[in-house]
């Protein structure tokens, strides 16, 4: 039985419990998985073939709460006043600000006595009720639909508690002695006891109100501006792209651009899609991908990326991936994924709040039967009651992951590192040891000219010469290397007449009527070419630093010998540097043999070496170090990687890498340079230190608090003002991760 992913918005959630209701529901029906986060208001579903859409959400509406499939992005933003997350912080500033314009008039009075004018407590009463009534009224709505199903929220506490407070204070004005001329109200952070007859709580249940409106106010704006990453990753894209058909310029939507179309992109104009660049050159911008600020040179050839900028001339890109298999609609999926997953701290913030209400609403009910059970007064009971069904508000516990797993991934985006799931920072925590793989990743994985030796009796620029003329002709790579290493030192080169190629050993050929030999030396002796005494010397030599040797004859002579080498990647020692810096022990893992690997890895400052290794050695090295207990980490980027990287404990792959490697990696590192992967677990360590400091503060908050307003020493008003900061403090100390800073001096 096949499964596919369904993804829903949910609406009408107000906290981490009904988030958990919804989650409970799916999971009842037959054949359904589901994980529902309250910070993104997303359901991710798994179900398995025959489920309908139709049938998940009729299960979300009748627990109580909406729910649609989300609408794909289009060319064009959806106009603002008609996005329903819009219109319902719209609508919430509404009952803010009303909250506020009545609330203030009603603490102020009730709080200074000398305001308290004849009557005044009548006047309160027709200031408290709309805000009650009207601001409050999403808290009631909600508890309403939650008893129906026979269940609590943190709404449940926030309506029992406000109209409780609302219905007393009905109760001493009309039945008491509270409406009386002349009564004095004097406001006190504790609480003492009385008959209550004469007390009215109408600045509690405004001020509870008010104060639980700016802070779910204050949470929804944060939120928002916490997944902005997705968000602006999704708008990044062209929305109209200029295709040639018949050799003319036609400006189309960019939702009709097909494969291998061939568009025009001008200076200053974002590249339309994924393609390779058929005519023109031009500098890239690519910053809003990668992260990285200096501009990359392309030609024909060279591939190019949707949503980056032509900071150049005029070029024409010939479309390779369109759509939904374009690279940034990939990093948006898996920016979107990550954030709509759940960490196993969060899945334990769910359990608990799904039981925290009930254990509070009867702590509530034992304080108010313990405080009369001792005699004290009616009122002093019900207000510590109150104040309890206030302070112990769930909405920090609820909000403690998902935040941070919202900013955190999001600007781990912007920085070019994809988190794939929440899961990873939580492997990130126990990692001691990382594996690298050398070509592609340590080093650049390009062939390059490191040293041309002539010999004696050999001129250098001749020796450069007559090598690149002969080797301009093969296509393998050391030979490309060669010859662009001539060419750029003296210029053009000289024509080949009568070229051969002999498969794995070298080339031969004519240039300026002079027979030319370049490859293994065997090849050269095989030829008559006697290998000299410097000659051998200089081959040793460039063996011992891990080199690639070709020697070049002519003459019946060996005349020089050229070395290559894999070059290292600016920032692999750095990044190296900072690993062990992280307590991370960095193993190199290659299938080069083991002189080069050492050279390598001497360079950059690795003490661990794998060498000679194959593809499927490579799952080995990794299962005995874990078999040695260590937490091992794996960067890769070849196909022959992905089972290696699938085979860590956190795999992480370079985004210059293959799509086999990235689809086996927890992290995908789209700079392809390894301080992306410095980067990864320092963002990752930081998200998951900020979750647990989410977490200590929401619990911490709620054990300290409870005690108090059962004892009496919370005034409710107080306790719903602090409950709301607490909401605030975890948000804004998520928000904190926006602020988190590459080491990489060029990422932004």
């Amino acid at each position: 039985m096949t499964t596919a992913r369904i993804d829903l918005n949910v609406g009408g959630m107000t906290c981490a419990s009904c988030a958990n209701r919804v989650e409970k529901k799916l999971n009842r029906m037959p054949g359904v998985e589901a994980s529902v986060n309250y910070a993104t208001e997303k359901a991710t579903i798994f179900a398995e073939d025959g489920i309908a859409v139709a049938d998940l959400i009729a299960t979300v509406e009748k627990t109580g709460y909406s729910a649609q499939v989300p609408e794909q992005p289009t060319s064009e933003p959806a106009a603002e006043d008609t996005d329903p997350a819009d219109l319902e912080l719209a609508s919430l500033r509404q009952r803010m600000i009303g909250s506020i314009i009545l609330s203030v008039p009603v603490i102020l009075i009730s709080m200074v006595p000398a305001l308290q004018f004849p009557n005044w407590q009548w006047l309160m009463l027709t200031l408290t009720a709309p805000v009650v009534v009207w601001a409050g009224w999403p808290f009631h709505k909600a508890a309403l639909v939650n008893l129906r199903h026979g269940s609590t929220t943190m709404d449940t506490l926030v309506s029992l508690g406000t109209s409780a407070a609302l219905a007393w204070s009905v109760y001493a004005l009309f039945f008491g002695t509270a409406g009386e001329l002349g009564l004095k109200h004097h406001f006190e952070f504790s609480i003492a006891p009385s008959d209550g007859a004469a007390n009215i709580y109408l600045e509690a249940a405004a001020g509870v109100t008010m104060f639980i409106l700016i802070g779910r106010y204050i949470e929804h704006r944060s939120k928002r501006r916490a997944g902005e990453a997705i968000r602006e990753l999704m708008n990044l894209g062209a929305k109209d792209v200029a295709i040639l058909v018949g050799g003319a310029e036609k400006r189309i939507p960019i939702e009709e651009l097909a494969v291998g179309d061939r568009f025009v992109v001008r200076p200053g104009e974002k590249i339309a899609t994924d393609g390779e660049v058929v005519e023109g050159s031009s500098a890239i911008d690519a910053s809003l991908i990668t992260g990285e600020s200096v501009p990359v040179e392309v030609s024909p050839g060279d591939e190019v990326t949707g949503a980056t900028v032509n900071a150049g001339g005029r070029i024409v890109v010939e479309a390779r991936r369109v759509g939904s298999d374009t690279q940034l609609a990939q990093m948006a999926r898996m920016v979107e994924q990550a954030q709509s997953g759940k960490a196993e701290a969060q899945r334990l913030a769910d359990k608990i709040s799904s039981i925290f209400v009930p254990i509070v609403l009867v702590l509530a009910a034992g304080t108010l039967i313990t405080w009369l059970a001792l005699g004290n007064g009616a009122a002093a009971a019900f207000t510590a009651a109150v104040a309890v069904l206030i302070i112990a508000c769930p909405c920090a516990l609820g909000l403690a992951t998902p935040t941070a797993l919202l900013v955190g991934t999001g600007r781990g985006a912007r920085m070019g590192v994809l988190i794939k799931g929440p899961e990873t920072l939580e492997q990130v925590r126990t990692i001691d040891t990382i594996v690298l793989d050398k070509t592609g990743t340590v080093t650049t994985g390009v062939m390059s000219v490191a040293e041309v030796i002539a010999l004696q009796g050999t001129e250098h620029r001749e020796l450069l010469r007559l090598a690149g003329a002969v080797e301009y002709a093969s296509e393998h790579p050391i030979a490309q290397a060669i010859a662009a290493h001539a060419a750029e030192e003296i210029g053009e080169l000289s024509g080949v007449e009568g070229f051969a190629n002999t498969a794995g050993l070298g080339v031969s050929g004519t240039v300026d009527g002079r027979t030319v030999l370049a490859g293994r030396p065997m090849f050269l002796e095989a030829e008559g070419l006697s290998l000299s005494s410097e000659a051998a010397a200089a081959l040793a030599e460039a063996q011992d630093a891990g080199r690639t040797s070709i020697t070049v004859g002519w003459d019946g002579a060996i005349r020089g010998i050229i070395t290559l080498s894999d070059g290292l990647k600016e920032t692999s020692t750095e990044a190296v540097s900072a690993l062990k810096g992280l307590g991370i022990t960095p193993v190199l893992l290659t299938g080069d043999a083991q002189r080069v690997a050492s050279a390598v890895a001497q360079e950059v400052g690795i003490d661990q070496v794998h060498a000679e290794v194959m593809p499927e050695g490579k799952v080995s090295v990794i299962t005995e170090l874990q078999e040695r207990g260590k937490h091992v980490a794996m960067v890769g980027d070849g196909v022959n990687d992905a089972a290696a990287l699938a085979q860590a404990d956190l795999g992480l792959a370079m985004g210059t890498g293959t799509d086999a490697a990235m689809a086996a990696a927890d992290v995908t590192l789209v700079r392809g340079d390894l301080l992306a992967a410095v980067d990864a677990i320092r963002l990752s360590k930081r998200t998951l230190g900020t979750i647990k400091g989410n977490l200590f503060w929401a619990f911490a908050y709620n054990v300290a608090a409870i005690p108090l307003a059962a004892l009496g020493l919370l005034n409710p008003m107080i306790a719903g003002a602090a409950m709301a900061f607490s909401s605030v403090f975890v948000v804004t100390n998520s928000l904190r991760l926006r602020g988190f800073r590459s080491i990489s001096p060029e990422v932004k």
